[in-house]
């Protein structure tokens, strides 16, 4: 992690459903950012959530009575290639990597919706409301849906290649479960840092996966392909690597005396908002100003109260450090 993250604090990340109950679509926060990572952490994060993950989705049909994409089947208003079409439509989940053919099957005057479609306990039809065909009175009509897990895009005249049956038509599939991400970058601030970043990234799915697992995998497969370029080896110029036990440990008596001409801003310590304002507003914007103040001192401060005392200290004790005695305060 880069080294300015020991001045700033860890980056927070933080997941907000776009919709109440909802957990397809969400929006994901993470800051502070050195200069430029989020740009590159987003155009990463989209690469892999646009690419990679897996989904389900139907890879051919086959229609009775019909050879070919072009054909019509009597009393039902949809051609074969209409109903390919809607079929691409379906969002489903589904559990393991063994493909399944399902069956879609209906007798007019009738309107067969996703719903409709006879599968085992693997399947999930995720969007069962999807009207998919329209019968008149008299018709009928049944299909065999091949439904497969996989990655990403598959063309059909890649698979028509390979499996070319009369009668089997396959079908263009888009594995992935996400929709839509959309990222944007914005500046933030950390004390008297200004140049910071923070990423915003908006991800919706098809409801397969929900969108904080979707960043999840994202992130997790990426991790993966970075570790190959650190080659399990010692870390090159470790000392410009962030490590926050050394921040963590108490600083010197020679440190301490020239604590002056360090500020590292209080924000980093993630205080409740109560007791952040509450030191901030009596000039209290470093942790080194503030370990300069006694129990007495944080007292007398305005909305300061035993509860956010309690709170500093416990804080302050996990990086090794403490409050100023009331004696030398006195002094």
């Amino acid at each position: 992690m880069h080294i300015i993250q020991e001045e700033i604090g860890l980056p927070k990340v933080t997941v907000t459903p776009v919709a109440k109950g909802a957990d397809h679509s969400a929006v994901v926060t993470i800051g502070p950012l050195p200069p430029g990572y989020g740009m590159t952490l987003g155009n990463a994060l989209r690469r892999g959530l646009l690419s990679s993950l897996p989904g389900a989705a139907v890879t051919s049909i086959r229609v009775s009575g019909t050879q070919h994409e072009y054909a019509t089947v009597k009393g039902v208003r949809e051609s074969v290639l209409d109903l390919s079409l809607l079929i691409k439509q379906i969002k489903m989940r589904k559990h393991n990597k063994d493909m399944e053919v399902v069956t879609l099957e209906g007798k007019g005057p009738k309107a067969l919706l996703a719903g409709d479609i006879k599968a085992s306990s693997d399947i999930e039809i995720l969007n069962p409301d999807l009207e998919l065909a329209h019968l008149e009175k008299g018709a009928n009509i049944k299909l065999d849906l091949t439904v497969e897990k996989g990655v990403g895009f598959s063309p059909a005249a890649e698979r028509n290649k390979k499996q070319n049956e009369p009668g089997l038509i396959h079908i263009d599939a888009i594995f992935s479960p996400v929709e839509k991400v959309r990222f944007d970058v914005s500046e933030m601030r950390v004390g008297q840092r200004t140049n910071l970043e923070k990423l915003t990234m908006e991800v919706v799915t098809n409801g397969s996966l929900s969108a904080e697992e979707a960043v999840r995998f994202a992130s997790q497969l990426l991790s993966n392909y970075f570790n190959y370029f650190g080659m399990d080896k010692e870390k090159v110029e470790q000392e410009f690597m962030a490590d926050f036990t050394r921040t963590s440990q108490v600083m010197p008596e020679a440190e301490r005396t020239n604590s002056k001409e360090s500020y590292t801003p209080i924000e980093i310590l993630n205080f409740s908002p109560r007791t952040l304002n509450a030191l901030i507003n009596a000039g209290v914007g470093s942790i080194e100003q503030l370990t300069k103040c006694s129990k007495a001192t944080l007292s007398n401060f305005r909305g300061f109260g035993a509860k956010a005392l309690d709170e500093v200290e416990k804080t302050l004790a996990t990086r090794g450090l403490k409050l100023a005695d009331d004696d030398l305060d006195a002094a």
